[in-house]
């Protein structure tokens, strides 16, 4: 077990750090149990890391860092039960280069895979999908260890309780060290993705979830342009993106070329709107088939701040158009796309779709851009729907608002006073989003 003096701790976007008493990184569950102990014993805060994906301060602490870039891997496949059960800190990137080795795949899941399997699904990462959830409502077990440095199994059938809590756990009632999650064989997609007008898009929403396994759609601010996603299951046969328009789309426009334009509408935000309506014109449909990693993520290496909110999905587009009217009359200049997922109802209790279908609007802004006034008024919308922001990326919620937009938040509270009562794995962030 690797021990380190910590220096200073940083997230991707850059916007969160920490610095730790030490960094403590296990290779083994036995080394894990024995680093919360011994943070325990020297009276310090404990709180794993991944590769710092949130834009939220869930991870930040003073105490003791731990990072399990050591507990990776996959420790079982169990073909009949159809489950994979993989060390917490694995990337997901890993997991689904290794599933697809094994003609094995994830149901659904999110659109990129840098994170780790434990940060992933502790903070609700998620994709779109008409009858599919998150990442966590596919996990079907998980060993957590607790402030005391036990080691507990849960599943629906062993302390089920905490298992239904921990899927989504922010961290607060112990570290994940392993999950084990639902597989099945491994299936093609076929993605078409078209642009449509915002009008159009909008008017048929309903229609376009209805009729698609999964669909999303990108507004560009500015303009009455949106480029949709739409992935559906297909018997083949496999014809993917060819690999020189794939670098060109997805890696020198939609990583290289778009990273100049924020730069440069950074520099001169008047120009924004302008740039917004060229890149938005000359966007182009396409249709591939893949196998589902390939379909559902894609490189994402402009660096941005992000909010998120969770609304009915009955209210999306009354709360996208009152996006849009805002961001028109406002003298905002926005050069990221507004992003739009759904997904079905689930019983996790601190999901953000827990007990109702929900829809996702997701505003975003290129790291180093004032965004407080955009996230503001975006939020304002938001919580008059009755929004829950995502677990991982920026909000202002706190806890008395979350005990009226969760109707089982207090069930997660009640394990997590009888898991952790000296908040061992606290910290500031948790401290305003559940309470003591």
């Amino acid at each position: 077990m690797a021990i380190d003096t910590s220096g200073t701790w940083r997230n991707w976007a850059g916007n969160v750090t920490a610095r730790p008493v030490r960094e403590v990184t296990p290779a083994s569950v036995e080394e894990l149990s024995s680093a919360v102990r011994k943070a325990a014993d020297d009276g310090l805060r404990v709180k794993a890391v991944g590769t710092g994906h949130s834009f939220a301060a869930a991870a930040a602490t003073d105490g003791v860092m731990i990072r399990p870039q050591l507990l990776t891997g996959i420790r079982k496949i169990d073909r009949e039960a159809g489950t994979v059960t993989v060390e917490a800190g694995t990337p997901l990137k890993h997991l689904n280069v290794a599933l697809a080795r094994e003609g094995l795949s994830l149901t659904n899941m999110g659109d990129i895979m840098e994170q780790t399997v434990s940060g992933a699904t502790s903070t609700g990462t998620h994709g779109t999908g008409r009858d599919s959830a998150s990442i966590a409502a596919q996990i079907k077990g998980l060993e957590l260890v607790t402030a005391d440095g036990s080691v507990l199994t849960c599943s629906p059938k062993e302390n089920p309780e905490i298992f239904a809590a921990a899927r989504i756990g922010l961290g607060a009632l112990g570290v994940i060290s392993a999950i084990t999650f639902a597989v099945e064989p491994l299936f093609l997609l076929t993605a078409r993705e078209e642009p449509m007008t915002f009008d159009r898009v909008t008017d048929s929403f309903d229609e376009l979830i209805a009729e698609n396994e999964h669909f999303e759609f990108y507004w560009f601010p500015h303009t009455e342009n949106c480029n949709t996603l739409s992935n559906n299951r297909s018997a083949g046969p496999s014809a993917p993106v060819g690999r020189l328009r794939g670098w060109f789309e997805d890696e020198f426009l939609a990583n290289g070329v778009f990273q100049a334009l924020n730069s440069l509408g950074r520099a001169a935000p008047a120009a924004i709107p302008g740039i917004a309506k060229i890149t938005s014109r000359g966007l182009s449909a396409r249709t591939y088939t893949d196998i589902p990693y390939k379909v559902f993520t894609s490189p994402r290496r402009v660096r941005m701040i992000e909010m998120e909110y969770a609304v009915p999905r009955h209210a999306l587009v009354a709360a996208l158009r009152e996006l849009k009217t805002m961001v028109d009359r406002s003298g905002l200049r926005i050069s990221f796309p507004v992003e739009v997922r759904t997904a079905p109802a689930d019983d996790i209790p601190l999901s953000v779709a827990t007990s109702r279908d929900s829809a996702y609007i997701a505003v975003h802004v290129y790291r180093g851009t004032p965004y407080q006034a955009y996230f503001d008024a975006a939020e304002r919308i938001f919580t008059a729907y009755e929004g829950r922001p995502h677990w991982g990326k920026l909000h202002t919620r706190d806890a008395d608002y979350f005990a009226k937009a969760y109707p089982r938040f207090g069930e997660f509270t009640a394990v997590r006073d009888r898991l952790d009562p000296d908040r061992r794995f606290g910290n500031d962030y948790l401290h305003r989003v559940l309470g003591d």
